[in-house]
């Protein structure tokens, strides 16, 4: 979905695929202002994605990596590099899979990253040596790659080698002259940088105040999480790295406001050392928390670009869909796939197939179901067009299934089915139904839509302002008791919500934004005031996300004077 748009133009890419790590994808969020702590296990389609109890183990988690890594290669510029956080257990076969995808001599280094220290706690006494390093990779799509050489100041250590002062006191240290030729030596002499020993033999004078250690392959000064140093960076995120780590690759190895990209981005550090340091950036992740945990990130970054959050569901849907249904990817889906798609739909859902009908494709007891297209939004239009056939066949409930759904469709959907004896019921299609382990168990299940109130209020002239009234989760009762405990009232259900005060049908653009961090627990229910530039009719989006990252978005017509 991106390669048309960025192919040869992103500088640095950077992943962390993890392997091997369990229900890690699992997450620990807070609820309401009280800011207890629920556990969520992951999705079908996360655990899928990165368990290690893939069916072939380390050769799936590969077959996962082939292809993407070849398509992040077309995605580089001529002299961009890709740098790849790897597991110590799996480093081995990623760098057969890069030097197979990039050519051996599209090796760079190997960097290992001390992230631990060795040995703490019961782990002093131990069988073998501590595992306390990761691996990074680093691979460049040409011979004209981009790097900027690292450096830190020096350690104690290195200081002591500057044992002679300057008259004023500035220190320096005298090294052998090795193969300077005379001219240069003449010059140095010139400029007082010759350092003569008791003995009459010259050296070359480097001072202290000028001195800086050079980076090399092997990173121990980069603090990990299992240091109290490093842990005011915790966002509660698994497989979360530390800002220093991701701020050295991104410093070497992409240009002054050159573009970055993580396909991996988990809590959004690239994303947010990218833009601290100036450069541009694209984030991708699977999970909805991990992109919801990343906007927030971003959003407490002072002076922070705007950015836009895009869904690319619907090019893995069309993509599902013509290999399932068609034996290819390709965007033309024929009737007969269709038709199978279809029905692969309605099984899932425990519905015959109804043929022979232009709006209504199925029938589940004594409702009549309809489903939406896998690259389009469900419309108003649609809604109403199976609706109209339920009234002709005198059906008196629909069933609504979709993937996505056009703005503020749901209260004026059901409204207008109800004014025409028709009990309607919009249901989610979710994305486990691509993933053929979830659809052979029957691990499919189809969730009403959320419920979110809101009142438009314009109190003066040209303004307007928008206050939350109610908002409710659907299916609670799947909600663990656990969670549901901790919930005293609608808007603990509630992390974030913004508002588009003039949306176009394109691109939500957040205008006005609250939510809740680990520190700051509380949620305004009421935006600030808006003003319009003149009166007229605007249309404004209100989008919330709940505690689990699920978006839920209300369009409201608003009129100022």
């Amino acid at each position: 979905s991106l390669l048309e748009k960025f192919a040869g133009k992103v500088d640095l890419i950077y992943i962390d695929p993890p392997f091997a790590t369990g229900a890690d994808f699992s997450f620990e969020a807070q609820v309401g202002g009280s800011g207890e702590e629920l556990y969520k296990e992951q999705s079908i389609l996360e655990e899928k994605a990165y368990r290690d109890t893939w069916r072939g183990g380390l050769s799936s988690y590969l077959s996962m990596l082939f292809p993407r890594i070849h398509l992040m290669k077309e995605m580089l510029s001529r002299t961009g590099s890709l740098v790849v956080h790897v597991d110590p257990r799996v480093d081995f076969a990623v760098r057969a899979l890069l030097d197979e995808v990039f050519g051996a001599d599209g090796f760079r280094n190997v960097i290992v990253w001390k992230r631990d220290v060795a040995g703490k706690g019961a782990k002093r006494r131990s069988s073998q040596w501590p595992r306390n390093a990761d691996t990074i990779l680093w691979y460049s799509r040409s011979q004209e790659w981009h790097f900027e050489q690292q450096y830190t100041p020096l350690r104690q250590e290195q200081t002591m080698a500057y044992r002679y002062k300057e008259s004023s006191g500035r220190r320096y240290k005298a090294v052998q002259l090795g193969d300077y030729s005379p001219a240069s030596i003449a010059a140095f002499e010139k400029d007082g940088l010759i350092h003569v020993s008791s003995t009459g033999k010259k050296y070359k004078k480097y001072y202290l105040d000028e001195a800086k250690s050079t980076v090399d392959c092997i990173w121990t000064d980069v603090l990990g999480f299992g240091t109290k140093t490093a842990s005011h960076e915790l966002l509660g995120y698994p497989t979360q790295k530390p800002e220093m780590l991701l701020n050295r690759i991104v410093e070497s190895s992409c240009v002054p406001n050159g573009l970055v990209a993580d396909f991996f981005c988990g809590s959004g550090t690239m994303m947010a050392v990218a833009e601290k340091s100036g450069r541009r950036w694209i984030g991708c992740d699977l999970g909805r928390w991990g992109i919801h945990t990343t906007r927030k990130r971003l959003l407490g970054i002072e002076n922070c670009k705007p950015f836009e959050v895009l869904n690319l569901g619907k090019y893995e849907r069309q993509y599902w869909q013509g290999a399932s249904f068609a034996g290819s990817d390709a965007a033309e889906v024929t009737e007969t796939a269709l038709y199978e798609y279809l029905a692969f739909i309605l099984k899932l859902y425990g519905a015959r197939p109804v043929p022979g009908l232009a709006h209504l494709h199925g029938q589940k007891n004594r409702a009549m179901v309809h489903i939406g297209a896998v690259d389009a939004p469900v419309t108003i239009g649609d809604v109403d067009a199976a609706v109209d056939e339920c009234v002709k066949l005198r059906q008196k409930e629909l069933h609504v299934l979709g993937w996505e759904w056009e703005m503020g469709l749901n209260d004026l959907m059901a409204n207008a089915a109800k004014a025409k004896g028709v009990k309607l019921l919009p249901l989610q299609i979710p994305r486990e139904v691509m993933e053929l382990q979830a659809a052979d168990k029957g691990d499919v299940r189809f969730f009403e839509l959320a419920y979110l109130k809101a009142n438009v209020q314009t109190p003066r002239k040209l303004a307007a302002r928008v206050k939350l009234e109610d908002f409710v989760i659907p299916n609670p009762e799947l909600i663990p008791d656990t969670v549901r405990s901790k919930v005293k009232k609608w808007s603990d259900y509630i992390d974030y919500w913004a508002v588009d005060w003039d949306f176009q049908h394109d691109t939500f653009m957040q205008r006005w934004v609250t939510y809740r961090t680990r520190r700051d627990r509380s949620l305004a229910l009421v935006s600030d005031m808006h003003t319009y530039p003149k009166p007229g009719k605007y249309q404004a989006l209100v989008k919330v996300i709940d505690i689990f990252g699920n978006d839920t978005s209300q369009l409201f017509d608003v009129r100022v004077k």
